[in-house]
């Protein structure tokens, strides 16, 4: 069947809706015909792919139909197994025809797609190096269901729109096609044309693995050729939701915790040789990284992602990041990623109208445009959008092995009138403000996550009910929730000169009347040390003796209450300036003995909370935290039990919020026996003023605050105490 004038058109435009149904191979087997466009070819001849030697030399010069390069053959004996042999000016190349393979895609990943629930979609979607009709190639398929049509340009096609137009599948909304030839790190984009305008868009790839560093934004097609060696942690640590174990998190933004002496950042293997060892010597059990995922703008740190399924190039390969958390593991590190999910910038290479229609997004801004980010919002109530974000999050789990994400931004995702003014949002279909489409992704987001054996931190600062409660509980079923309300009293309240403290003793206890609603984790973290808030050290009042003091207080009061712990990156150093983003921490610092003695404090706290069970044990059970008094508001001092529930396990912790010294300081207990500081933190070891009590305390059957012991001690000034029984006396 010959073709008409607008169909050739189409072709050699590169515009035709189905380029499939014209290319390639068609017709009876007793008249077949093949079709090819190559701009730029003078000739084209088909020739024969069997193996059989009397067919090897079997060709068939193809007319040229259009003069950018569109030819035809028609003969009887033509072939299904062909290639091309095409003839430019100077070269002559063999070449497998795209157009002359079937599908890639089966029937069950249009359906699982459009219905949201393809688990796998990462391995579909995007660019795939593949052996398809056993044919080494790239496998491209995106979706864009409102396009005219879409092409894979890249440097393989001279970023030429017209050579390689993809096959549509209405069912789905997908495109696709299978490029033979095409390797990892080949550079690509996809050519969008509109329907309203038939404007043509270049896009990066939404399921790009690679992506080229800026200024450049193309995708790169990426295959891993990583051999793990994290077995071992992977056997001992998947699908522990770590209740009831030490967590102590080491937040760090990888691009500025140090860098090279040209102020270059290090890369992933680098940083890999120098972080793990501090952080592994520092004590903590985890780090969680700022996203690491691909964005366009540096100062936005990572969240404003645009490529969500590729490590940022900056700092190295995908497989450069894969040796990073390797290590980790290796060396007994949990490795946790912040992930945004919440919204996405607006920049021309990305998601925002993709296909010319708001597709990833509410096309109404009042559902769809941040006004304070200046972002989109994610349609979570779009099935193919809700399997976007909910496949990224298995992807970095099963992938990259991480072993949980922290989700960014969540109230931001659960309030339609999220920092939005009356008459700027729209209510829910019960008029309410609860965003149903939000709420219901991230209860499946944990229920993917938890099967796969990851767990997954909300940070969210409102008092929305059951964000760590299972799902079949109608709670959002995340397994932690940062303790946003605990950590701004707690800073608030330190921030206070300590005559003051007893006007806002409320700061400090009213936490725990709520420290057991929720699975927390209790976070000092980046966003409380930028925008001019300063550091935590000079949050602190006083001179400077009592900063590094109220710093040491601080930490303390941090790894004795309930809850897992987090720092962000510095805070071992007394980092004094603000974090900035465009340079490394201030480790001169260390040659400073009232810093250096900072990160003593802070190790020997997390060595401490590891192995003493009472402190970790009974984070989210009543039974695992008492007080002794909580009313001296007067004296500004509390004092506790952390304990190890329906066990006998226990430590006091006392602490004393004002610089005086307590001689004669007496607190009741329950047992009787002998005492013993197992911290202190006035030791002169951490630059206290060694008000210390350096012999066993025996308790007295003088009874106190209702308690039937008592114990008499010294209470340093601006300090923690960390008493634990050690032996059993005889009343007899």
């Amino acid at each position: 069947m010959s073709l008409g004038q607008d169909e050739i058109n189409a072709i050699v435009a590169g515009r035709h809706g189905n380029p499939f149904a014209v290319l390639g191979r068609h017709g009876e087997r007793a008249n077949p015909i093949i079709r090819a466009f190559v701009p730029g070819a003078l000739k084209i001849a088909v020739k024969c792919k069997s193996d059989s030697a009397s067919k090897k030399a079997r060709s068939w010069q193809m007319n040229r139909i259009d003069g950018a390069g569109l030819f035809e053959c028609a003969q009887p004996a033509l072939p299904d197994d062909y290639s091309l042999e095409v003839t430019y000016p100077n070269e002559v190349q063999i070449l497998d025809d795209p157009y002359r393979f079937s599908s890639w895609l089966g029937e069950m990943d249009h359906y699982l797609f459009a219905a949201g629930q393809h688990k796998q979609l990462y391995q579909k979607l995007g660019a795939h190096p593949v052996v398809h009709e056993q044919v080494v190639g790239t496998v491209f398929v995106v979706w864009a269901p409102n396009a005219a049509h879409c092409s894979v340009i890249g440097d393989f096609n001279f970023w030429d729109a017209r050579k390689h137009v993809m096959r549509h599948h209405p069912s789905s909304g997908l495109w696709e096609i299978f490029i033979p030839g095409i390797q990892p790190g080949s550079k690509y984009k996809y050519a969008i044309t509109e329907s309203s305008s038939l404007q043509v868009r270049h896009r990066t790839d939404p399921f790009g693995h690679h992506f080229e560093g800026p200024p450049g934004n193309a995708s790169i097609v990426h295959s891993s050729q990583y051999q793990w060696q994290d077995s071992e942690w992977l056997d001992s640590n998947r699908g522990d939701l770590l209740l009831d174990k030490p967590v102590s998190v080491y937040e760090v933004h990888l691009p500025s915790w140090m860098r090279h002496h040209d102020g270059s950042s290090y890369n992933y293997r680098e940083i890999a040789d120098k972080l793990i060892p501090h952080v592994v010597g520092l004590g903590f059990t985890h780090v969680e990284l700022l996203p690491v995922t691909e964005h366009p703008f540096g100062g936005s740190w990572g969240y404003q992602p645009i490529g969500l399924y590729a490590p940022m190039e900056r700092l190295g390969s995908p497989d450069d990041f894969r040796f990073f958390v390797d290590q980790c593991h290796q060396a007994g590190l949990g490795v946790i990623m912040d992930w945004v999910p919440a919204h996405f910038p607006t920049d021309e290479h990305g998601l925002a109208r993709f296909d010319g229609t708001a597709l990833y997004e509410h096309d109404d801004p009042r559902k769809g445009f941040h006004r304070e980010w200046n972002t989109c919002i994610f349609n979570y109530g779009r099935n193919e959008v809700a399997n976007y974000l909910l496949s990224n999050a298995l992807f970095w789990i099963s992938e990259y092995h991480l072993d949980g994400i922290r989700v960014d931004a969540v109230a931001s995702m659960l309030y339609l009138d999220y920092s939005r003014a009356d008459g700027e949002w729209i209510p829910n279909q019960y008029g309410g403000n609860q965003n149903l489409e939000a709420v219901a992704f991230l209860k499946e987001l944990n229920v993917w996550v938890h099967e796969i054996g990851g767990i997954t931190f909300a940070e969210e600062s409102t008092s929305w009910p059951g964000v760590t409660e299972p799902v079949e509980n109608n709670g959002l079923g995340f397994t932690y929730k940062w303790n946003m309300g605990w950590m701004n009293d707690v800073l608030s309240y330190f921030s206070e000169d300590p005559i003051n403290r007893k006007y806002h003793h409320q700061k400090l206890t009213f936490g725990n009347l709520y420290a057991f609603s929720e699975n927390f984790i209790l976070p000092f973290s980046h966003d409380e040390v930028v925008y001019g808030k300063g550091s935590l050290l000079e949050k602190m009042p006083g001179d400077e003796w009592q900063r590094f003091a109220n710093l040491r207080l601080l930490y303390c009061f941090l790894f004795t209450q309930p809850g897992k712990k987090l720092l962000f990156m510095g805070a071992e150093l007394g980092q004094r300036a603000e974090w900035n983003h465009d340079t490394e921490l201030s480790w001169p610092l260390l040659e400073n003995d009232s810093h250096s003695q900072i990160g003593r404090l802070l190790s020997d706290l997390n060595r401490l909370y590891r192995a003493e069970g009472s402190l970790f044990k009974g984070d989210t059970h009543q039974s695992g935290f008492q007080w002794i008094d909580c009313d001296d508001y007067e004296s500004s001092i509390i004092a506790y039990y952390r304990r190890v529930p329906d066990s006998p396990d226990a430590v006091i912790c006392l602490l004393n919020f004002t610089p005086v010294v307590r001689e004669e300081f007496v607190v009741g207990v329950y047992d009787d026996g002998l005492y013993e500081e197992v911290l202190n933190s006035d030791g002169s070891i951490y630059g206290g003023s060694d008000v210390v009590n350096p012999h066993k305390i025996t308790a007295d059957n003088t009874g106190h605050q209702g308690k039937p012991y008592s114990i008499r001690l010294r209470l340093p000034p601006l300090s923690a105490i960390i008493l634990k029984r050690v032996t059993t006396v005889s009343l007899a």
